[in-house]
């Protein structure tokens, strides 16, 4: 199958990635696996921090040369046996989803394999919901779902660090869709998009100190949700003054470099009387869960959420979607068409 083919981080993933016509198919189907031809999938930083933050502990999961990619739309092309009895797919069927790391056959190739609990069936009447669009929706929209939605209720305040990007413009929608208020820190060239997207207030960290703003507001937010990690270095301790005393702190975005490991452990081990925050944090990492897979994909096609792609890349051209991903400045998602998408 054609696949792109990574056999060195060294520079950055991208840097060695190779477009290769006869890469390995994915391994024989399992029992409860899914073989999707791949119609558009969507990079993720993960994809290349996992890789490039691990080193050794990744080279002795993963077999190089190796293929990058967790999200994926596409039709299904087989089926494993207790899949196939069960009746819930079908081949042929249009899916999305993800693969969790670590795989050796990701979703940037001709065809990748999935999980029950990482696939769902595209709703029957779509929509606004393209396959395109689809693609978005297994690590993105599954990660801000699962940052919110166990820890509020209709009314809340919820504050989201890092609006425009891809989880974070989910974010503000699942928030909003939840019942909640929504305050979100991004530049001002995105703060008309976190507006579009339901986002009540706007705090542009180019122009103020968002702990300070925040802690002017007093202790109001029920959920913090942190998708930038290190900016501003103080807001899990500002904490303490904005958010409510049961109120939670969630940090999705992290590095794997010595600095950001260095602040994620502040935060989490840091007594409150030696400079830590008093508020209780958490750290989410994605767990695929097909419910929470069919639960998004229901809102976007019935647009209660929309998916926000800023660019569409070739199959060819999947490289520059990850130097475009690198800056760190993508508003919502970015989606590489699959080698025979038209």
């Amino acid at each position: 199958m054609r696949a792109w083919l990574y056999d060195s981080v060294s520079g950055g993933l991208e840097t060695h990635l190779r477009l290769v016509a006869d890469a390995p198919m994915p391994p024989s189907l399992g029992p409860n696996d899914i073989l999707i031809k791949v119609h558009a999938m969507s990079p993720n930083p993960a994809d290349y921090k996992f890789p490039e933050g691990l080193g050794l502990l990744w080279r002795l999961a993963v077999s190089l040369p190796a293929t990058p990619g967790s999200d994926f739309s596409g039709t299904i092309a087989g089926l494993g046996d207790t899949i196939k009895d069960a009746g819930e797919f079908t081949v042929g069927q249009p899916v999305y989803g993800c693969t969790p790391p670590p795989t050796r056959h990701g979703s940037l190739g001709e065809y990748v394999i999935a999980s029950r609990d990482s696939c769902a069936p595209v709703p029957s009447s779509a929509g606004a919901l393209t396959l395109e669009s689809a693609a978005c929706l297994g690590v993105a929209a599954q990660t801000a779902y699962q940052a919110i939605s166990p820890y509020v209720a209709p009314g809340d305040w919820v504050f989201i660090n890092g609006g425009s990007g891809g989880v974070g413009t989910f974010a503000i929608q699942i928030a909003r869709a939840l019942g909640c208020r929504v305050v979100a820190s991004c530049s001002g060239r995105n703060a008309e998009l976190c507006r579009s997207l339901g986002a009540d207030e706007v705090l542009d960290y180019t122009e103020v100190d968002v702990s300070k703003a925040l802690k002017a507001k007093g202790p109001v937010f029920n959920l913090a949700l942190d998708n930038v990690g290190l900016e501003p270095p103080d807001l899990y301790k500002a904490a303490d003054e904005y958010l409510m005393p049961a109120g939670r702190f969630v940090q999705v975005g992290a590095g794997l470099s010595l600095r950001h490991m260095m602040s994620t452990a502040g935060r989490a081990l840091r007594p409150a009387g030696l400079g830590g925050g008093r508020r209780k944090w958490q750290f989410i990492s994605l767990q695929s869960k097909h419910a929470d897979l069919v639960k998004l994909g229901t809102w976007a096609a019935e647009g209660e959420i929309r998916v926000v792609v800023e660019e569409t890349y070739r199959f060819e051209d999947a490289p520059k979607a990850y130097e475009k991903m690198r800056t760190g400045r993508t508003r919502g998602c970015l989606v590489v068409t699959g080698p025979d998408a038209k």
